[in-house]
């Protein structure tokens, strides 16, 4: 069973920008309720994605030099990284089979 990645401002380079699978990163908050409704949606993909996609999470509040650095403004925003650039991103609480399709343009 594989768990989204808790990434920092310390392990984002080395686990997003440098994996060598696409990843997908979920900005989340704590104190955010649409965040809370993904949520179960992002765990569901990094287990029928294990192997083929790399899930992780930032929390804003504890990260907020990762989240400068890609002008998160609102949250949840989902972004799929691939060969260290980012290259689609979905804004607020999706169903599950929308970030789905944006996963499947870029595997």
């Amino acid at each position: 069973m594989s768990q989204p990645i808790e990434l920092t401002d310390s392990n984002f380079e080395t686990e997003v920008l440098k994996s060598d699978l696409p990843v997908l990163v979920d900005f989340w908050a704590g104190w955010c309720m649409p965040c809370k409704m993904v949520a179960p949606s992002v765990l569901a993909i990094a287990e029928e994605y294990d192997g083929k996609l790399k899930v992780g999470k930032v929390d804003v509040d504890s990260n907020q030099g990762t989240a400068a650095n890609f002008s998160i403004r609102s949250i949840p925003t989902l972004m799929l990284f691939k060969g260290g650039k980012m290259v689609d991103s979905v804004i607020g609480a999706v169903p599950k089979e929308m970030i789905v399709q944006v996963i499947k343009k870029h595997l």
